[in-house]
């Protein structure tokens, strides 16, 4: 991937994680571009199928593009920062995130939005005031 499209996508995230709104600035790991719609699923890769991810939410989104919410219920997708608007799937309570539609309450459950660790990173950037995220984009 050429530098200037990895610098638009991580312009158009705020250096933000476009599943969990994680900042980069605080991770020891770079940020991962990733297809929203995987290769394997027909994806391509220009830029509107292309978002910014913290290295666990791309390991635990994988190549999935939908999964059951409960057994023996239809597909249900997981969130789609490009045609998805992030607050109409989840908001914050204190340092949980909760699914306010089907799409966010699978998305938080497959990529394990509030494991442990994201909590205490979650509170870790509100002492540098990076949490809540204040972003324009979603």
């Amino acid at each position: 991937m050429a530098d200037d499209s990895r610098g638009v996508i991580v312009a158009r995230a705020e250096s933000r994680c476009e599943y969990c709104k994680m900042h980069q600035s605080l991770q020891g790991a770079t940020f991962h571009v990733e297809h929203v719609i995987p290769r394997a699923h027909g994806g391509t890769s220009e830029l509107d199928n292309l978002a910014l991810a913290c290295p666990s939410c791309n390991l635990h989104k994988s190549d999935r593009v939908s999964s059951a919410l409960d057994h023996g219920s239809p597909a249900t997708p997981l969130f789609h920062p490009r045609s998805d608007t992030w607050r109409e799937h989840f908001e914050w309570d204190d340092y949980q995130l909760l699914g306010k539609t089907d799409v966010g309450l699978l998305t938080i459950r497959m990529l394990d939005l509030n494991h442990e660790r994201r909590i205490k990173i979650r509170q870790a950037e509100q002492m540098f005031g990076l949490f809540p995220p204040q972003t324009q984009g979603d």
